[in-house]
């Protein structure tokens, strides 16, 4: 019965037959067969459930990690050793890890779900000849619809019959200015969605006039449709970091269980039982792992897109927080991004002068300038004259809704509307007679009658459409002949600065005049010309100069004109303009992929660009090595938004498609907003390399510790005869660390010029030349400290080979214990920051950090007030003095990496 994709080439009879329907539409019992034949005309495109989201906290390698680990100490268990609680941390982590993150994505969703529009679209459709109210969803092919201003198009449809109708198609097409529609078929092959005028496509909105329509397509076979199944089929990508960690912990698994496996080879080659050298291998393990890694990430990533909700970007997948601090290209639509998505009168051409006209959106605020000098508008008569015949050949409303104001309308007529009444000029008469706007004469006219008595025709409309009707202009309140081409000239250079530019004429008539036809149109003063645009975001032209500043491209996708595109480019500081200009979508569908990796790179400028085109680019970009954040609001968006590194969607105008493919919202639709998310995202990053730089390298020394001892029971009697530190011991140590030393370090402030550095490489590992480096260095540190402390205290335990006092035993161990607490205590304190010194910056400026050592402090002194705790911990209290030995280990560790900050930072002055 249905025909696909080339509606627009048939006549609106010919549709009626091949989808076997009439004038008077169709009766019930058809629309339910068909109904059960196509199904709701509605998309299947739904939210995560809460399971499928739980489950996936735990499909991340870093968990896996710690499932081996607790897998091993469980086995310890069966086998005699007391690591139940080990076993029993280890899970707590795993699913503490699972539960932060199921509820911080929760609340990204249910934030999403409180956006969106919850109300049951309704439309009018003809059936069983009656026109009637019926939910949207349950339309099919063949029904007949009934439209007017207002109403939001429920299926595609082939228009039959049109008054005056117009539609905003910006959420499909991009086109930021309601087009004008008509019911003869296209003969073309090929047609731009934005240029066919006979079809009216699911999503969009009727801006004005009435139609009568055929509804051709639902469901998934709509434009609208289509595209969220192109979305859905289209691969989303691993964040770097995701990307990162994924690479670095498969690296770091393999590393310790090659490690571990040659610690227990080498203990049995050394002549050790083989249960020794399990037990110590699997203390090497137990801190190697990082078992709070995972929560230590996904805790920065969820305080980071808490941070950005605060600046109004909504993050939905918390990978995404730290995906934009290496973004180096934005690939951002215009219209309501880097515009107001509101027309407005910036200019104006009366009394041969021009005026330039301030203010925002639909405010009725603003001044009159002449030469950068505020004017007032009355004073000139042609001005106002301008002003008020806007406002009175004028079908739109702005009214305010819920404090916000709400065009009903042509935006067009609303900018006129807004610009006459901030001069405090009104439409001071009654309307008598109408001509409506006519698409084929491009003008519009009223007859109103002026409180004086007067009965004037208003006119305005395309330039060249009302200069045609005009004798003569108002210069200095008198009228003088007209220069129709030096005026057409002027109109033409406005046009040529972005702006839609309407003529305004006037003609007095006798007041007894009644009806108004367009023969009366003709003798007219030509009054002026308003010029509008979508004026651009004085904040996003700031967040571009930004981005320029932090190394990331600013690049503007539109479905705009090119010379719409390219003069808003030029004014916000986007693209080669000098040399390359702007793409349209028909070039770019000409080139190949090869021409197009090339072209991405030199334009920044695409107008007219067709859902598959955007793709495209964003792709192109991505195989040239960038990382692309993408914007938009139109369902056309939402097939890049999810093939880009981040897709990021408009939380005020976005479609629910384009939602459900973003990482992340924009709650105000504003483009500055993301300079803001990025400077959060390098934040996100920063405290995330300060965790690991710190976590890792006390892993590590904490290995070092258990395989050293290995390597010296060969020589010191001792450390064949006991572990300077208990498994259990070593699991306390990270544990502790990681919630009171290592989460502080997220709470970080912002280091200075975050902005002003390019963005970080998206192939640079975790498993940095850095983090190697200080893995070593402060291992080594950790280690010797642990070292010389157990064997200082332990080594009086043993005699003849044999242990004579175990109690001296643990008390060594307990002394090595709090050694090693000590010297992260001092190594935490310089690891605030990764190149500068301790000394740059105040040691009270992270309390959450202080706070966190005086808990990890105490915490490890409730053993010698309570025995239960001490079983725990596996500690004994230990002689009052030997505190003269441990206390200096705190600075070991602050030094050593003072140190090496030093040193790096002196090489870097040098080069």
């Amino acid at each position: 019965m249905q025909e696909s994709n080339n509606w627009f080439q048939r006549e609106f009879d010919d549709c009626l037959v091949r989808l076997d329907s009439g004038t008077d539409g169709l009766e019930e019992e058809e629309a339910a067969r068909r109904r059960e034949k196509f199904g709701y005309n509605e998309l299947p495109i739904k939210a995560p459930s809460a399971i499928k989201r739980l489950i996936r906290q735990f499909n991340s390698p870093l968990v896996f990690i710690l499932v081996a680990a607790a897998a091993v100490t469980g086995i310890l268990t069966l086998l005699g050793e007391a690591m139940l609680i080990d076993t029993m941390v280890i899970l707590g982590v795993v699913m503490l890890n699972a539960i932060l993150g199921f509820f911080q994505e929760g609340k990204a969703e249910g934030a999403l779900a409180a956006l969106q529009n919850m109300m049951t679209a309704q439309t009018t459709v003809v059936r069983d000849g009656k026109p009637r109210t019926i939910e949207a969803r349950e339309l099919v092919p063949g029904d007949a619809v009934l439209l007017k201003a207002g109403d939001k198009i429920p299926a595609d449809l082939r228009l039959g019959s049109v008054e005056e109708f117009r539609v905003n198609e910006s959420a499909l097409t991009g086109e930021s200015i309601p087009v004008s529609k008509q019911a003869d078929k296209f003969t073309a092959e090929r047609v731009a969605l934005a240029d066919q005028s006979c079809m009216a496509f699911s999503g969009t909105y009727v801006t004005n006039g009435r139609a009568r329509a055929l509804v051709v397509e639902t469901g998934l076979q709509t434009e609208f449709g289509k595209i969220a199944e192109m979305m859905r089929h289209t691969e989303t990508k691993l964040t770097p970091l995701q990307r990162k960690i994924t690479d670095f912990t498969r690296k770091l698994i393999n590393i310790i269980l090659i490690v571990g496996l040659i610690n227990f080879v080498l203990g049995a080659l050394l002549g050790y039982s083989w249960v020794y050298s399990f037990l110590a291998s699997v203390s090497l393990v137990v801190a190697a792992i990082p078992e709070m890694l995972p929560m230590i990430v996904t805790g920065i990533l969820a305080l980071g897109a808490t941070r950005m909700a605060q600046r109004n970007a909504l993050i939905r997948r918390l990978p995404a927080a730290e995906t934009l601090g290496c973004t180096t290209v934005i690939c951002s639509d215009k219209t309501g991004t880097l515009t107001r998505n509101e027309m407005m009168v910036t200019r104006i051409w009366a009394d041969e002068r021009e005026f330039a006209v301030t203010g925002s959106g639909y405010l009725p605020h603003g001044d009159f300038l002449e030469d950068d000098q505020v004017i007032s508008p009355t004073d000139t008569l042609s001005l106002a004259e301008t002003l008020i015949t806007g406002c009175a050949c004028n079908d739109a409303l702005i009214v305010d809704q819920d404090d916000q104001l709400e065009v009903i309308g042509d935006p067009t007529e609303a900018a006129l509307k807004t610009s006459a009444w901030k001069a405090d000029l009104h439409n001071e008469g009654e309307r008598v007679a109408v001509i409506p706007f006519n698409s084929e004469k491009m003008l519009m006219a009223t007859l109103d009658r002026r409180h004086d008595g007067r009965q004037v025709i208003h006119v305005k409309g395309a330039p060249e459409q009302v200069l045609k009707r005009c004798k003569s202009i108002m210069v200095g309140g008198d009228e003088k002949p007209l220069d129709e081409a030096g005026a057409l000239l002027v109109a033409q250079r406005m046009a040529s600065e972005a702006l839609r530019v309407l003529a305004m004429a006037r003609v007095e008539v006798e007041a007894s005049r009644q009806t108004l036809a367009l023969e009366d149109l003709n003798s007219m003063c030509l009054l002026g010309f308003q010029g509008m645009m979508d004026p651009p975001r004085p904040e996003a032209i700031t967040a571009i100069e930004q981005c320029l500043a932090a190394g990331i491209r600013t690049v503007m996708i539109t479905g705009d004109h090119v010379a719409t595109a390219r003069a808003i480019a030029a004014r916000m500081g986007i693209g080669v303009l000098d040399e390359h200009g702007a793409v349209s979508g028909q070039d770019l569908d000409e080139l190949d992929d090869v021409t197009l990796s090339k072209k991405v790179e030199e334009s920044s400028v695409y107008a007219r660009v067709a859902p598959a085109g955007k793709l495209r680019i964003a792709q192109s970009l991505q195989a040239n090595g960038h990382i692309v954040a993408m914007t938009g609001d139109g369902v056309n968006d939402a097939p890049a938004l999810k093939a880009a590194d981040i897709g990021v969607a408009m939380g005020i105008n976005g479609t629910e498609v384009t939602k459900e493919a973003a990482d992340m919202i924009l709650v105000d639709d504003n483009f500055a907003t993301i300079i803001g998310a990025v400077e959060e995202g390098r934040h996100a990053w920063n405290n995330l390399e300060k965790a690991i730089l710190y976590t890792l390298p006390t892993n590590g020394g904490q290995a070092l510790l258990v395989m050293g001892a290995v390597l010296l029971a060969s020589f010191i009697p001792l450390f064949s005869l006991s572990l300077p530190l208990e498994p259990v011991q070593i699991l306390w140590i990270n544990l502790f660390d990681s919630v009171f030393l290592t989460m502080p370090l997220m709470m970080e402030a912002k280091e200075k010029d975050l902005l002003h550095s390019k963005p970080r490489d998206e192939d640079e590992s975790l498993a940095s030349p850095l983090l190697l480096q200080r893995v070593v260095l402060i291992g080594a540190t950790i280690a010797l400290c642990g070292f010389v402390i157990f064997h200082h205290f332990g080594s009086p335990a043993v005699v003849n080979g044999a242990v004579a006092d175990p109690l001296l035993i643990s008390q060594a161990q307990t002394a090595a214990f709090w050694a090693v607490l000590l010297v992260h205590l001092g190594f935490v304190m310089s690891a605030r920051s990764v190149y500068a010194s301790a000394f740059s910056f105040s040691p009270f400026g992270n309390r959450w950090l202080l706070l966190g050592i005086l808990v990890s402090f105490l915490a490890r002194l409730a053993p010698s007030f309570s025995p239960a705790i001490g079983n725990l911990f596996r500690t004994v209290p230990f002689p009052p003095d030997w505190w003269w030995w441990i206390v200096p280990c705190v600075l070991p560790g602050f030094i050593v990496l003072e140190i090496d900050k030093w040193l790096r930072r002196r090489v870097v002055q040098i080069n």
